[in-house]
């Protein structure tokens, strides 16, 4: 156990003390040297009896005792332990990225997932004040990370996500919104939603219920369109070299940005839509849209610390000095 929280300081101070008692002793030499120069040893006892000299030399010690009390009270004595609740002020948010097939298209080099992967670790160095869940989604949605404020977490399992890493294929919003639903529902205020996709969706007829139940959660939607609308091919790679994929029919899908989709699921929820041109663009703007959500005083981690006692050598301090200074060194006249 650390007797002090601050040890180093401590040690300076009993240097301190012991200069204080060398300096002290030396100077009452001193006086006393005076003294037995100016007068005979015999008048010399007559001026200094025996209760003069006791009084003197525990006035000094009451003295010293209490310089010695402080320093204890100032280097911050501590024993036993108590259990502290931190807390902390954070908004609530869901990031969902998409990992469907059509995220591998190449309209922003290497492809869609590479560029939002990127833009996911700058958001990451702006955050201050925000916890973050992570749901990865095709038609369905999985949540990757709870809540939380551990940055490093979500890091390395966004650098982990791949295309088609999920066993369901497709695209569909609803599920991802839904998730973010349940996982946002305990915290208070306005929270959001990231939702980074091309804005594909194969199950549309479920998004106004979707909707409805983000509204109800209080969540806001910042969409993150990622892709051109000119559209572009998804290639795969095969044993004989890269293919590009076709429909049930054997035609050549062109996946496109589709914007009406998520400025319609951002206007109607409150949110915002983001267009992706730069990774750090995206990322200083989703971070802006994060600062203005609802902060709730949140509990984060039990830590155990020493219990501070500075209070009973510095209350001792103050009795040792005053005691000191109010002490007469004689009684009566001589």
């Amino acid at each position: 156990m650390e007797l002090f929280a601050n040890i180093k300081i401590f040690f300076y101070l009993i240097l301190t003390a012991i200069l204080i008692a060398f300096f002290w002793r030396l100077g009452f030499l001193r006086r006393k040297s005076v003294l037995s120069t100016l007068f005979s040893k015999t008048n010399f006892s007559l001026l200094t009896p025996p209760e003069f000299k006791f009084r003197r030399r525990l006035k000094d010690i009451l003295f010293l005792s209490g310089v010695f009390c402080l320093f204890i009270a100032l280097a911050g004595l501590q024993w036993g332990k108590e259990r502290r609740e931190n807390v902390a002020v954070y908004s609530q948010a869901v990031i969902a990225l998409d990992v469907s097939l059509s995220m591998q298209a190449q309209d922003f080099k290497p492809n869609r997932l590479a560029n939002a992967k990127t833009m996911l670790k700058m958001l990451f160095e702006e955050i201050t004040q925000e916890r973050l869940g992570l749901i990865a989604f095709t038609s369905q949605a999985y949540m990757l990370c709870p809540i939380t404020t551990d940055l490093n977490a979500l890091k390395n399992l966004s650098e982990q996500l791949k295309i088609n890493m999920l066993p369901i294929t497709g695209t569909a919003l609803s599920p991802t919104i839904n998730l973010a639903a349940r996982m946002l529902g305990p915290y208070s205020g306005v929270k959001a939603l990231v939702l980074v996709t091309d804005g594909e969706d194969h199950n549309p007829q479920d998004i106004e219920d979707a909707l409805k139940t983000a509204r109800e959660a209080g969540i806001k939607i910042i969409s993150v369109g990622i892709g051109t609308e000119e559209g572009e091919l998804i290639p795969i790679k095969t044993s004989s070299g890269t293919e590009y994929k076709k429909d049930k029919t054997g035609k050549t899908v062109l996946t496109k940005l589709d914007e009406k989709t998520l400025i319609d699921l951002a206007s109607k929820t409150g949110g915002a839509y983001i267009k992706y041109t730069s990774a750090q663009q995206v990322a200083d703007s989703i971070a802006v849209q994060l600062r203005s959500l609802d902060k709730s005083l949140t509990k984060t981690t039990d830590t155990v610390v020493y219990k501070t006692r500075y209070q009973i050598p510095l209350a001792l301090a103050i009795i040792l000095i005053m005691g000191a200074l109010c002490l007469p060194v004689r009684k009566g006249k001589i």
